[in-house]
């Protein structure tokens, strides 16, 4: 089989030979020819003329693009199929939403699709209301607030909401917000200050009598603040809140 090269291939090739055999290619040399050259020696040929900058371009046959063709197809089907099912409408969340809080959840709610089991427009404006929705639930919950500014924040809790006595929760529990752009605070582990439910009020993350997330008993106004437990910053705009819906959304 024959090989082709360009003249400044040719001239790269001489110079070479020239440099490693003088006594057969140089100027001086009696009878100019070919030599027989070592393995290593081949590398080495094989490696100075090898381009080092890769191709951005490849000749395929055309078996072989409609077969990536139909594998990338695959994957972008198998990448939609990857989205929760919500099995009731939501009022606030939209596919970019749903999209980000996706890919952050805990493992151990991937693949089940979202129920929702308590909503303001649906349930009416009761903290007390909320704690009953969720007594049967036994799965990690998703709290999504908006308000008034139309900003979408909330939190990911790890144990659904009840009232008790002292704190609860793990370390699965983070705070989020799209405010402007999506952000999410994970536990700092200062402290183990992730959920708390009174009678008239919900806590999220706390330290030196701050809130990560703070709910009043009506669900209507809500604070927000920096706090050690997930190192967040403040959610929503304003510090202070009016709460415009409410959403929390288990995994089933």
């Amino acid at each position: 089989m024959g090989l082709g090269y360009s003249v400044r291939e040719v001239d790269h090739l001489y110079a070479f030979f020239v440099q490693w055999s003088p006594e057969i290619y140089g100027k001086d040399a009696k009878d100019q020819g070919f030599v027989v050259v070592e393995k290593d020696e081949l590398e080495v040929i094989d490696n100075f003329f090898s381009d080092p900058i890769p191709k951005s371009w490849e000749i395929i046959t055309i078996e072989e693009a409609k077969r990536r063709q139909s594998v990338g197809s695959f994957y972008e089907e198998e990448a939609e199929d990857l989205q929760p099912v919500l099995t009731d409408p939501s009022v606030l969340l939209e596919g970019f939403h749903i999209e980000k809080l996706t890919q952050h959840l805990p493992a151990r709610t991937q693949g089940y699709a979202w129920r929702l089991m308590y909503s303001t427009a649906v349930h009416g404006t009761s903290l007390r209301t909320l704690y009953r929705s969720l007594a049967v639930v036994d799965t990690p919950v998703l709290l999504v607030v908006k308000d008034m500014d139309n900003q979408i924040f909330g939190a990911l809790a790890s144990h659904p909401f009840r009232l008790s006595d002292h704190c609860f929760g793990t370390g699965e529990t983070f705070l989020y917000t799209f405010n402007p752009q999506f952000k999410i605070f994970r536990w700092s582990g200062e402290n183990s200050y992730f959920i708390k439910g009174d009678r008239d009020s919900l806590e999220l993350g706390g330290g030196s009598g701050h809130f990560g997330l703070w709910l009043d008993a009506d669900l209507y106004h809500g604070r927000s603040k920096p706090c050690s437990t997930f190192n967040n910053e403040t959610l929503s705009k304003k510090e202070d809140f009016i709460v415009q819906d409410l959403e929390v959304w288990t995994f089933v």
